[in-house]
């Protein structure tokens, strides 16, 4: 090695001609300015020995000048983990091109990982021939970043699963800090733990602690999580927390693990964070950098998926009693029935409906009402075998398909149910005795699709249900009676909008933020006829968009909404917007959004007056005119509301893609909310969720002072129900509004 004179002050040495004819105070300055630099600069002569380093690789890598100067840099600061083909790649590469640049892991003096960046050229030092300058920069944080940040938050936009996501953040973090073994464990309700993700862990160390309990000496990850804070075990073999567990993680050669707990916006803890080394060490700066980072994305992503769950449950279960609800059980009865076909099989679909369900609900409350199908529900499970299929519809509605069945065996599971839903219960201090009735539809019989089964059993539940009640009947044809009402209807119908016979009344929507004030109104359709008088909506609105009647009467209530809505303006009268329910069928008309949109310029209105109502199925509908629809609509800059938030799919992919300004909270959970704890809880993650996405709540079907003073007590939601109006026709709502200080 070359001696250097007087390294503080001239590190360069005898290299002055480096700067040809540049004079000692210009180099000076020269060397102060490499020195100042935040990159780290090496130069290494033709035997690739080190002649120069700046201040800031002392800062980078903690040697000082004296200590590199004559080393060679691939011994110095290569470590175990670093790229051991990364040295002759560089010296390949300066070969050929006369520069190389690339990322790489390199050790400090006192052993810390750095990620850093290098820029090698190659040069001729006067009197010393090839050699190359070097200049790193320190890119750990960048690392981190762009992993950390970019990809694990980008996979949680694509809804990536939970598992792959966690066991991207381990790999990721190894990929950062390759001596570091990360794992990462869930803590449920219970206080148990289920690994998410080890990607370098034997398989059979997560197979072992599945379903373990925290505790105070539950090894770092089950302590962690009991205490709620950091435990750092630098020897696993000695430290009293591993007893029960020392022996399980022996072979793996790991000595010590320092696990960090995860933990919610509530600060429940819900996992756990941990590293593991194959020394006995304390974690560095890197390591705790990292974690920082990691639990805050885990505790995302946990939540996450836990609000995704939430969701799940509230799209295909029944909130009350745990039971698949229509949706479900419509997907999976179609999956079934295509088996029995598959396997030339029978099977048969039982309808079950309570008899006098309602007297319960009014002499005995809601509570007493939701104790019953509760009820109802855990002796219907105790009652059928694995292989039938159970679902709440509706109510007191519930279904249940049998695969393999035929007539008789339909028959003898319908009595014994009968009698098991008969024995009796307690309900709120007194004793009931349920009863039901049951319809039965046969397949492939009665039906080959469930919709078919649905409504066939639904029709001899129906006529055992005024026949006798408390009795089973079995589908035939002469229980087409419904069916030839319905048709009726549909002809009655057709005549209803040239007649006349169509009017809209108006509910107002009330805003809770402070005061209470008039948030707007919504057009509800009604429909009287000659003979039989008011027509309920969920009677004649369903035919409307079976019969495509729909198309026409939606073109009318258009129009009707915004005639009213301006004649209001005209007359001073101050409702800020008015909410319509447009059906999904109105979607597949390539002209609906031209049509909204020459409306409003008829009567002279703002897109911002009306808000129109659609269901989760306009947002799942695959067709591109629906679309095109919501597109054109949205850019008009209409406000879409999504109702009866909760009972559908309500996927927050769709909320994510789909411009929904607005949901509406469905009745059944504000219903449920005085006797429901889960109802509340529901309630409040979906508060939480529109509050997140930056929506406004409408909760609907209010009918109690009780209901109203909890949801206000939550926070700002608008409110509509019963307990302020009925809807109103158009020409009294102006009174209402004075009368309740709207106006």
């Amino acid at each position: 090695m070359t001696s250097i004179d007087s390294p503080q002050l001239d590190p360069l040495g005898r290299y002055h001609s480096l700067a040809g004819s540049v004079d000692a105070l210009t180099l000076r300055n020269l060397l102060r300015a490499l020195d100042a630099s935040d990159s780290a600069v090496m130069i290494t002569d033709a035997q690739r020995r080190i002649v120069y380093v700046n201040a800031g690789f002392t800062r980078l890598l903690d040697y000082s000048s004296l200590e590199a100067l004559g080393r060679i840099p691939a011994e110095m600061l290569m470590g175990r983990h670093s790229d051991p083909s990364l040295a002759p790649a560089i010296a390949e590469a300066l070969l050929l091109r006369g520069q190389a640049h690339g990322e790489a892991l390199v050790y400090s003096r006192s052993g810390q990982p750095r990620w850093v960046s290098m820029v090698i050229n190659s040069c001729d030092l006067p009197d010393r021939g090839a050699s190359s300058i070097t200049v790193f920069s320190d890119i750990t944080l960048t690392k981190m970043h762009e992993v950390l940040q970019k990809r694990v938050l980008e996979s949680m936009v694509r809804e990536t699963p939970l598992h792959e996501l966690m066991n991207l953040v381990c790999h990721e973090v190894e990929r950062i800090a390759p001596e570091v073994t990360a794992t990462i464990l869930a803590v449920d309700e219970h206080g148990k733990v289920h690994p998410l993700a080890a990607p370098s862990m034997p398989s059979y160390v997560g197979q072992a602690i599945e379903g373990q309990s925290i505790g105070p000496q539950a090894g770092s990850c089950g302590t962690a999580a009991w205490r709620g804070e950091p435990v750092l075990v630098t020897n696993i073999q000695t430290d009293p927390l591993w007893v029960n567990y020392r022996d399980l993680f022996a072979p793996t050669g790991l000595q010590a693990c320092w696990s960090s707990p995860i933990k919610n916006h509530q600060g429940q803890v819900v996992g756990t964070f941990a590293f593991y080394f194959q020394d006995q060490r304390v974690p560095d700066a890197l390591h705790h950098r990292l974690v920082e980072v990691c639990v805050h994305l885990c505790a995302i992503a946990l939540e996450r998926e836990a609000s995704r769950q939430r969701i799940h449950q509230l799209a295909y279960f029944d909130v009350l009693t745990g039971l698949p609800n229509r949706t479900m059980f419509r997907q999976k009865a179609e999956s079934a029935l295509q088996q029995l076909a598959s396997a030339q099989q029978g099977g048969a679909l039982l309808y079950i409906d309570l008899d006098r369900f309602k007297h319960v609900n009014d002499s005995q409350g809601h509570a007493a009402g939701d104790t019953l199908l509760r009820t109802v529900a855990d002796r219907l499970l105790r009652h059928i075998g694995d292989e039938a299929l159970p679902g709440r519809l509706a109510g007191d509605e519930f279904v249940l398909l049998l695969s393999d069945c035929g007539p008789d065996q339909a028959v003898q599971t319908a009595q014994g149910l009968l009698q098991a839903l008969g024995e009796p219960v307690q309900l709120e201090g007194q004793t009931h005795t349920p009863q039901a009735s049951i319809g039965i539809a046969l397949y492939p019989s009665d039906g080959e699709h469930i919709d078919a089964l649905l409504r066939h059993a639904d029709q001899a539940m129906y006529q055992a249900k005024s026949e006798t009640r408390h009795s089973l009947l079995l589908f035939s044809a002469d229980m087409n009676q419904r069916t030839e009402a319905r048709a009726a209807l549909e002809r009655a119908l057709r005549q209803a909008l040239p007649l006349g016979q169509l009017s809209l009344h108006y509910q107002p929507q009330l805003d809770c933020a402070e005061a209470l004030s008039l948030h707007g109104v919504e057009a509800l359709m009604r429909w009287q006829h000659p003979q039989w008088g008011w027509v309920p909506p969920d009677q004649f609105i369903p035919v409307a968009e079976e019969s495509g009647l729909i198309h026409a009467m939606t073109r009318w209530l258009l129009d009707e909404c915004c005639q009213q809505m301006a004649q209001w303006r005209r007359d001073g009268l101050r409702v800020p917007r008015l909410a319509l329910n447009l059906s999904a069928r109105s979607f597949h008309q390539n002209d609906l959004a031209q049509h909204i949109e020459a409306a409003l310029q008829r009567h002279g209105l703002a897109p911002q007056d009306l808000v129109l109502e659609i269901t989760e199925s306009v947002m799942m509908d695959p067709r591109s005119v629906t679309a095109a629809n919501i597109k054109r609509l949205h850019q008009q800059g209409l406000v879409f509301s999504l109702d009866d938030f909760g009972t559908g799919y309500s996927s927050l992919s769709y909320l994510h893609r789909l411009p929904i300004g607005e949901l509406k909270l469905d009745k059944s959970f504000v219903q449920d909310l005085s006797a429901s704890p889960t109802a509340r809880a529901l309630t409040l993650s979906v508060m939480s969720l529109a509050q997140s996405l930056g929506k406004t709540l409408v909760a609907e079907g209010l009918e109690t002072r009780e209901q109203q003073d909890w949801l206000q007590s939550q926070g700002s939601l608008v409110l509509q129900g019963y307990l302020f109006s009925r809807p109103l026709p158009a020409a009294a709502l102006p009174a209402w509004l004075q009368a309740n200080g709207l106006t």
